[in-house]
């Protein structure tokens, strides 16, 4: 009897421990990679596309390159129908982090054949779109505040440190974190939210130690408890040089060594077996000469935190938990 009793509790455990192997482990999220380098080819700069899985409403994570990268998704069948379906009926809104071209100049030259919808960023970011690009000597104001004439395409929702709002017609929410890229010119996160799940988003940022900031220490401690709960398994951050880059010519971005810093820096909240298996999405490779296989190659080789390196390609759907 005691024995009976001993197999039905080792079999108790063993499916309650399948159960939540599965609940962690299930789909909750599909990235499309519109763009994925951080200069120089124009066709294939940072734009991420965020969607549920089986839906058609996206939430586009920076705006690099637009209509191209629609193309090469739609060719991979990672998108169904027309690039100008896509672009008009499915992407749903644009985080923009920062203000530098690579991140949103897809989105200011396709904004003619657009619909209406929302941009979110911080405040200088929105002071940057309004003043610097949606302005009559450079384009046009298609949003709905700054330079007249107001074409009102787009509506800016500023993101408050912290504080989480709804992105209209897609099932996410949205929180913005300030980041430092050349301090004190600002970078921003985005964490983004379905039901109880989450995927964290980072525009360019330099490391704290570099950029005598503690930007990124407070997004560890953000995030730390969403990552112990398993609630937040993916984090999309850049890698734009190789280990060999000189720190006093980072420019506000991170190497392979410089992300094992900051993400030690997590490790410290959150514990080593907590940590291990994160899904590490690579962003923003520069693609000089070898530098995006020389990258993957540091990273690869060197991964004492034990996390899953993935390295994205234009147009390929990435399914994540």
């Amino acid at each position: 009897m005691v024995s009976s009793l001993r197999i039905m509790k080792k079999t108790a455990v063993s499916l309650l421990a399948l159960l939540l192997n599965i609940v962690c482990h299930a789909q909750n999220f599909d990235v499309i990679p519109l763009g994925i380098y951080g200069g120089e080819q124009e066709d294939n700069l940072s734009a991420y596309l965020v969607g549920a899985p089986k839906d058609n409403a996206f939430l586009c994570l920076d705006a690099g390159t637009v209509n191209a990268g629609i193309r090469k998704a739609i060719q991979m069948k990672s998108l169904d129908g027309s690039a100008e379906t896509v672009l008009k009926d499915q992407i749903k809104g644009y985080f923009v982090s920062h203000g530098h071209l690579d991140h949103l100049s897809g989105l200011i030259i396709n904004s003619p054949a657009d619909s209406k919808k929302d941009i979110f960023a911080i405040a200088p970011v929105i002071q940057i779109l309004q003043n610097h690009y949606f302005i009559t000597d450079t384009w046009i104001n298609f949003a709905d505040q700054g330079q007249k004439p107001i074409l009102g395409k787009y509506h800016y929702n500023e993101l408050q440190e912290g504080t989480e709002i709804p992105a209209p017609k897609t099932p996410f929410f949205i929180t913005g974190y300030e980041l430092s890229h050349v301090n004190p010119y600002k970078s921003s996160a985005a964490l983004v939210r379905r039901d109880d799940h989450y995927l964290l988003y980072l525009g360019d940022t330099g490391a704290d130690r570099i950029e005598k900031s503690d930007r990124l220490d407070h997004l560890w401690n953000t995030i730390a408890p969403l990552v112990k709960k398993r609630q937040l398994n993916t984090i999309l951050i850049e890698v734009s040089f190789p280990n060999s880059q000189p720190e006093h010519l980072l420019f506000g971005h991170l190497t392979p060594n410089l992300l094992i810093e900051e993400l030690s820096k997590l490790k410290e909240k959150t514990g080593q077996n907590n940590l291990e298996g994160l899904n590490i999405v690579v962003t923003h490779r520069k693609p000089t000469g070898d530098n995006p296989e020389l990258i993957k190659k540091e990273l690869l080789k060197n991964n004492p935190l034990k996390v899953n390196y993935i390295f994205p390609e234009q147009g390929k759907k990435i399914n994540l938990p």
